[in-house]
């Protein structure tokens, strides 16, 4: 394929989006058709094959039929995620300088600082580097240089603990499990049931 002005670009980067999202979401349709329509109906001339009462029914039999997909997909991958953590951790625990709490939460002291600690009650302005199990990153205000503020008990459970055991001008590794983390929701790109590793650093507590 060869684009040869900025009208076809333009084309092919709608349509690579378009398809991006179908693949993303499992959507099982008929693309000819589909293209079919969408090129007669921008030159309106789409013939009305259905009525649109049929076709608001359709639609919702088949965005309960995907969603239901959608979920069942979200927990196998769900329950595949928390193994691979399972086992990381039940690994990690074991390498020099790793500490775990009663909740499970593990850690590593990277700095010791020697400022105050923060209640759970307390805004923290923080640097963090928040990484998958296989090393994708799925934020990091260190990349955005820029450090966040926030409300220490309006995070996920592993925060709001971690951070309660770091001084001002520490900077501890996190290995949080998904009971910790979001659990088996999956956010942006982190898949459900995911054990999520977070680096930070604690500037300081307001």
């Amino acid at each position: 394929m060869e684009l040869r002005n900025e009208k076809e670009k333009v084309s092919f980067i709608i349509g690579e989006d378009i398809g991006n999202s179908f693949l993303r979401e499992g959507y099982d349709l008929d693309i000819d058709i589909m293209m079919e329509a969408m090129r007669l109906a921008s030159e309106g001339k789409c013939p009305q094959l259905l009525k649109e009462e049929e076709k608001n029914s359709i639609m919702q039999k088949w965005q309960t039929e995907m969603q239901d997909k959608k979920q069942a997909r979200q927990k196998q991958e769900g329950l595949k995620a928390r193994e691979e953590g399972a086992l990381f951790m039940k690994a990690n625990i074991n390498k020099e300088g790793i500490k775990q709490t009663p909740s499970g939460l593990q850690y590593e002291v990277l700095i010791e600082g020697n400022g105050k600690k923060p209640l759970a009650s307390d805004v923290v302005n923080v640097h963090y580097h928040g990484t998958l199990l296989n090393g994708d990153v799925f934020d990091s205000s260190v990349l955005r240089n820029e450090a966040v503020s926030f409300p220490l008990n309006q995070v996920i459970k592993g925060w709001t603990e971690g951070l309660q055991l770091m001084n001002v001008g520490s900077k501890y590794k996190f290995y949080i499990p998904a009971d910790l983390a979001y659990g088996d929701a999956s956010v942006g790109i982190i898949p459900s049931g995911s054990t999520l590793i977070f680096e930070v650093e604690l500037l300081d507590v307001n």
